[in-house]
């Protein structure tokens, strides 16, 4: 089949990372849309764009387009997945997918009654070395998952006009990084979780600045998991299993793993994939799944699962967003 088209919607970091993993591979995006045009036309000359939209509807109605990779902030996704949908393109769509589970249930109906391939942009999803572990792990080679411990902090300055803690922009610890701990345990787990406790600290906006959480599902596995978006972390997830356990840094797009045997004390390393790859993994994961049918490697049943999570964990809060709706 030819190469698919894509169009981006939003020219921000994340935008910038997937002309650069796609022209590292000897592809460019077709199109590029954003809010204030000059930006956009700056990023088709940067990244050899073929064609620049003077508004965002154009993106949406362009015939040409087959896929669109929306990377707006979170508040935006709803409204633009429906137009996209609607106007037949499949979507990829940065995380958090979209504000609360509500939303994603309408857009997978929609994706569905299209034939479109919808998916979160969650590259864990798509790391080779994820793969591997999750091989492992079905072959019983570590034995069960027992406990799973995670950590992300970012220190970010209390700037409350910026993403991170403003409320009309979706601020929050859990949308932004907690979604990267929790599709880790969603992963990892044989089941989803059904008992949930949780702690937070509240920003001077209101939004999730901390917060702790307990997860356990039927099968008797548990997770624990540490957010903060004024104060650091490291990026590190630990697997338990009854033979060892593994230890991950930088899980959001890692490479390397590393395995302590439970009895030996042997620690060996485990590779797969680059790091500098992550979106590319992505990107060749989506075209797959659209050229084959089979979307099942954008596993978006688990970014179903981890929604559900998030909505429960911010309605218990009673951390809602202007204009949400649950």
């Amino acid at each position: 089949m030819k190469n698919l088209n894509w169009a981006v919607l939003g020219v921000g970091v994340i935008a910038n990372e997937m002309a650069q993993a796609l022209h590292k591979h000897g592809r460019n995006l077709y199109g590029v849309a954003n809010r204030t045009h000059e930006k956009a036309v700056d990023f088709a000359e940067k990244y050899s764009v073929e064609k620049v939209y003077a508004s965002i509807d154009e993106i949406f109605s362009d015939e040409n387009v087959d896929v669109i990779y929306l990377t707006t902030p979170h508040n935006t996704h709803y409204p633009f997945m429906k137009r996209a949908l609607d106007n037949g393109k499949h979507l990829l769509v940065e995380k958090s997918i979209t504000l609360n589970s509500r939303e994603l249930n309408e857009m997978i109906s929609l994706a569905a009654e299209k034939n479109l391939v919808l998916a979160e942009a969650m590259t864990i999803w798509h790391m080779p070395l994820y793969k591997n572990l999750w091989r492992k792990i079905e072959r019983g080679d570590f034995g069960k998952v027992q406990i799973i411990t995670l950590n992300f902090g970012s220190f970010k300055e209390y700037n409350m006009n910026n993403r991170f803690f403003n409320m009309n922009l979706a601020g929050g610890a859990l949308l932004d990084i907690g979604v990267y701990a929790l599709s880790i345990v969603r992963s990892f787990m044989a089941e989803k979780p059904t008992e949930i406790l949780s702690q937070w600290q509240p920003s001077p906006t209101g939004s999730d600045e901390m917060s702790t959480i307990l997860l356990k599902n039927s099968r008797g596995q548990l997770a624990t998991v540490a957010l903060s978006m004024h104060s650091k972390q490291p990026k590190r997830a630990v697997i338990s299993c009854e033979r060892g356990y593994l230890e991950i840094l930088e899980y959001p797009r890692a490479e390397k793993a590393f395995f302590v045997d439970a009895e030996t004390g042997d620690v060996k390393e485990i590779f797969a994939g680059e790091q500098t790859d992550a979106l590319f993994y992505e990107f060749s994961d989506m075209e797959q799944a659209i050229k084959s049918g089979d979307a099942s490697a954008m596993k978006l049943d688990f970014s179903k699962d981890v929604m559900e999570i998030m909505t429960a964990l911010r309605k218990n809060w009673h951390l809602r967003y202007p204009d949400e709706v649950w």
